[in-house]
């Protein structure tokens, strides 16, 4: 079975020999990534593909609408390993407009457990009604609430305690915002990244958010 997918392995692997003789071998000595990317799981979101690296170069975490929740255990191990073991950085979260998962959170309609995983992006939404209701019903109002999920997520990533324990001890590390386009493959940076304590507030929120 797949034997299209174990075919694709192999001539991907000899590809990868043929242009660099020494790439797996390097794989196996250390990972050393500088960047931790926090994603969608959306099938066309690949995040190495997306800013040109190899594998080796990017620490990947990926969840339904790129969330960062205080109180994801799954989030926040690979997060502390990033931080603490990896030494990471820069972290990307990066939403994408015509998220699926940004639409099913405020269109009413009852899928299960996801719903209980949206709920910070209902949240980001009922505290942002005035602004969204000022746009057009639509992809206007969906990709701004895209947006507004990524920036309230980059506050999570920067309040927590790994993240400022990382800039206590002189770490270097930036928490960086960006939303990916399905139609152009172009990234845009939303100008929330928080290099340090003097970048936010306690609550990790940006004192230069984007206007």
């Amino acid at each position: 079975m797949l034997d299209d997918l174990k075919q694709r392995n192999r001539d991907w692997a000899d590809g990868k020999v043929a242009a660099d003789p020494g790439f797996f071998k390097r794989l196996v000595g250390q990972q050393a990534p500088e960047y931790f990317w926090i994603g969608c799981s959306d099938s066309r979101v690949p995040a190495n593909e997306i800013v040109g690296l190899d594998p080796g170069e990017m620490f990947v975490h990926r969840n339904v609408a790129n969330l960062a929740p205080p109180q994801d255990a799954n989030y926040l191990s690979v997060l502390q390993f990033a931080v603490d073991v990896l030494k990471v950085k820069h972290i990307l979260v990066v939403g994408h407009y015509g998220c699926g998962g940004i639409a099913a959170a405020i269109d009413g309609k009852r899928r299960g457990l996801v719903d209980h995983w949206l709920h910070p992006i209902r949240e980001v939404h009922r505290q942002n009604r005035a602004e969204l209701e000022a746009l057009p019903e639509g992809r206007p109002r969906l990709d701004r609430l895209c947006e507004l999920n990524v920036e309230y997520q980059v506050r999570n990533v920067a309040a927590d305690v790994f993240v400022q324990d990382a800039w206590a001890r002189g770490q270097p590390l930036a928490v960086h915002g960006w939303v990916y386009s399905l139609q152009n493959g172009h990234v845009t940076d939303l100008d929330v990244t928080v290099a340090g304590p003097e970048d936010a507030r306690e609550d990790g929120v940006p004192l230069k958010p984007r206007r």
